[in-house]
């Protein structure tokens, strides 16, 4: 065992103060209130200390630190590494480093002892290379400071420690340390070391079978799915691609995996499966592992087969159709329409309609099983705990008698009457007259030019109407939105046409950045927190919100790991009905502090540039505040007050204005807002995932490294900070934008051996990629 060797940090790396620190931390408070009030009890601080530390050191350092009450441990560890980069690093002692380094090269244990704040010290400590530190650490409670120091606290130095400490040596012996801290042996100096990275408190959740029965046997994936036939609905999804990608990465002994992938017009399936694996990125790890060889390893375990779900027996051939029934182990449908409120047609098309069709064909099949994917938001507008049952005919504002068939065939007719009044006089009358209105006038509009400009107009009020009558049914019901509606009438048409069938429907929460696979930081699309995120890198600040909420983010490559142990106790029959994956119960995270991370991810964005506007926006930090207070401070009064400016110069003969801007700005903040209420204001929901933790606790221990599903350890501040909005910044902002992805270079891929000597070269050249 190497020795332990403590090392003295002022006088030797650094002449560090107590005060310069703390300076920082609350001149970088979370608002501008805060700021001023804490620098000015920083200068009363600093008018004192010299007072303070005659009469006693520890006293003086205790009250020092007092200023920081109330601020957030995430604050704490992302300003004390940037005080460290951009502040304390330039300041190094060579000669002191460079004696540090051979003492760590000799193979000593080194311990960094200094009167700085661990959060400061920690990033010396790794930027130096040694694994402790003993520092001052402050007492926590829900994340926020108290203001106290944990002892024991780490005094500043004598006036005569500074002149006889000053060289490149930073060596103590502990009963120097004992001596210069006033420490009470050796045994305390010892307790007092911590590490330097990041601690994460996991807490461990036995789990008891009280009826014992299978689901306490001993569970293996690569057993169960090994030589298996499964078929993927949904690969062109941003699960679906991660899952295939996964499964083939961690469980190349499958059987075969054929992809359900519909036609595009003119563009057949294989081809489009082609495309998609040259382009995407989540395949990247495929290529490296099997380089050209992989088009052989994914014609061995990977068919596609063209269909669609929408359709009568998924739109396959009678042939196909009946050799898939009978080969089929597994099909997993990880298809849907994830818009918040579509066309109530497509809808219920892809959501419902496609959903009982594919039960339909299991129903056919041999011994195939069902892996449906829905959402932990079916439980709609309501509040609690969340468990992992299904409840069919199921609605959140608990209407009575509600029959979940009746209300899909009855959604049906709502959409055929839509169909018919759009076709009727009435409607016509009114959509030729919006044809003739000014901005048409000028094209003087009559004959068959004026006919298409009716028929275009019939296609977007049939759309916007059907668009309100099916968020408006949503809203009577207890759902928020129209996907919520029908996946949830999914779940009970399922649960009644395949009542015996081994199926198993899975609940994700909201599905962000992965944190490990394919590789770290993949994204794709503007999902939930996409948006809302890019918003709080701007200059807007109040954010109306529930700071208890817990908002339930979970990586993609955790569900994926939670899919393959559900697929695979699907084909042992040992499933559970429902599984919910998700981290409100497992590891909380608020809305309060989603806020703050996603902040501190900006501002450490933000300060790496230069320039005026990014040194504005990184003090621009976003605030969790009520409904009123947004609507009194924020983008609705701003709203107001803009209006109220153009109707006083409308007068004048301007024509576009950048108050005319501004206030198209406004009104998309807003409307962003209210789309997203339910998921940041209303609705305090905690989704219990019990299920697929017991499958990971089964799991024998040498498949958990590839298999296991562990939400527990996840570490919000590293992952929000560190792998979701860079990753949002990279594969989602420049969507937002308007901007092209970054180049990646084309490579060829083909699947089939005989394409009629074509091939299919891909890259993305710059271009936006879409997916559909």
């Amino acid at each position: 065992m190497a020795a332990r060797v403590y090392w003295r940090v002022e006088g030797s790396l650094l002449e560090l103060t107590t005060v310069r620190p703390i300076a920082f931390f609350t001149w970088n408070a979370q608002t501008f209130v805060e700021r001023w009030m804490r620098r000015g009890l920083v200068l009363l601080m600093a008018v004192l200390r010299p007072f303070l530390y005659a009469a006693n050191r520890v006293f003086a350092t205790r009250m020092v630190h007092t200023v920081l009450r109330g601020v957030s441990r995430d604050r704490l560890d992302l300003l004390g590494e940037e005080y460290f980069q951009y502040k304390l690093k330039p300041q190094l002692k060579p000669a002191g480093v460079q004696a540090l380094k051979s003492l760590i090269e000799s193979g000593s244990d080194v311990v960094l002892v200094s009167q700085g704040l661990d959060h400061v010290m920690r990033p010396l400590a790794r930027h130096l290379g040694t694994q402790w530190v003993i520092a001052n650490s402050l007492e926590f409670r829900d994340g926020m400071a108290t203001g106290r120091l944990i002892d024991p606290v780490i005094r500043p130095r004598g006036v005569f420690a500074r002149i006889t400490g000053a060289g490149p040596d930073g060596r103590r012996t502990a009963d120097q340390l004992v001596k210069d801290l006033s420490l009470n042996g050796v045994e305390a100096l010892q307790s007092a070391v911590v590490p330097a990275l990041r601690q994460l408190p996991v807490l461990e959740r036995p789990i008891v079978h009280f009826h014992g029965g299978s689901e306490t046997r001993a569970f293996s994936v690569r057993s169960a799915l090994a030589g298996k036939h499964v078929m993927l609905i949904g690969v062109t999804g941003f699960i679906g691609k991660v899952w295939l990608a996964n499964l083939l990465m961690d469980l190349p002994e499958i059987g075969r995996i054929y992809l359900l992938i519909r036609r595009q017009k003119s563009n057949p399936a294989p081809r489009r499966f082609e495309k998609l694996v040259g382009e995407s990125p989540v395949f990247d790890p495929l290529y490296k592992r099997y380089g050209a060889g992989l088009a052989q390893f994914l014609r061995e375990r990977v068919e596609v087969v063209e269909g669609d779900v929408s359709q009568t027996g998924l739109g396959f051939a009678p042939e196909l159709s009946e050799f898939l029934r009978k080969r089929l182990d597994l099909i997993v449908n990880s298809s849907g329409l994830t818009d918040f409120n579509p066309d109530l047609r497509d809808a219920l098309l892809t959501n419902v309609d496609a959903a009982v069709r594919v039960v339909d064909f299991v129903r056919q099949s041999d011994h195939a099983g069902l892996l449906h994917l829905s959402t932990c938001y079916v439980a709609g507008t309501r509040d609690g705990r969340v468990g992992e049952a299904l409840r069919p005919n199921y609605t959140p504002a608990g209407v009575a008698n509600f029959d979940a068939d009746a209300e899909w065939r009855s959604l049906h007719e709502l959409v055929k009457r839509a169909e018919e009044k759009a076709e009727s006089a009435e409607v016509t009358d009114e959509l030729r007259r919006q044809a003739l209105v000014k901005e048409h006038a000028s094209k003087d509009l009559h004959g068959a030019a004026l006919e298409h400009q009716v028929r275009k107009n019939r296609v977007r009020w049939l759309r916007d109407h059907l668009t309100e009558a099916g968020k408006q049914r949503a809203n009577e019901l207890g759902w928020p939105n129209t996907y919520t509606l029908t996946k949830s009438l999914a779940e009970s048409l399922i649960h009644k046409h395949g009542a015996g069938l081994p199926i198993a429907m899975v609940r994700p929460s909201i599905v962000e950045t992965s944190v490990e696979k394919p590789f770290l930081g993949w994204n794709e699309g503007i999902n939930t927190s996409a948006a809302l995120s890019y918003l709080l890198g701007t200059f807007f600040r109040q954010l109306p919100s529930n700071e208890r909420k817990r908002l339930d983010v979970i990586p993609v490559d955790s569900v994926c790991r939670g899919m393959t142990l559900i697929a695979a106790a699907i084909v042992e029959r040992r499933n559970e009905q429902v599984y919910q994956l998700a981290t409100s119960v497992t590891n909380p995270c608020d809305m309060r502090r989603s806020i703050e991370l996603t902040s501190l991810a900006h501002r450490k964005h933000y300060r790496a540039l230069e320039g005026m506007e990014f040194w504005l926006r990184l003090r621009f930090d976003a605030i969790p505040v009520s409904k009123q207070r947004y609507e009194r401070m924020s983008a609705p009064a701003q709203k107001a007050i803009i209006k109220s400016i153009q109707r006083i110069m409308s007068p004048l003969p301007l024509r576009k204005t950048p108050l005319a801007r501004a206030e198209r700005s406004l009104q998309k903040v807003e409307k962003l807002i209210e789309l997203f209420k339910p998921f940041i204001l209303l609705n305090e929901h905690d989704f219990v995932a019990e299920n697929v933790e017991k499958l990971a606790h089964a799991l024998v221990p040498e498949e958990r490294a590839d298999f296991g599903y562990d939400t527990r350890s996840i570490d919000w501040w590293e992952y929000w900070i560190n792998i979701h909005i860079p990753a949002l910044r990279r594969w989602t902002y420049p969507l937002i934008e308007g901007r092209p992805l970054e180049a990646r270079p084309s490579r060829t891929f083909q699947l089939a051996e005989d394409s009629n000597g074509e091939t299919v070269k891909t890259g993305t050249n710059g271009a936006t990629w879409r997916y559909s």
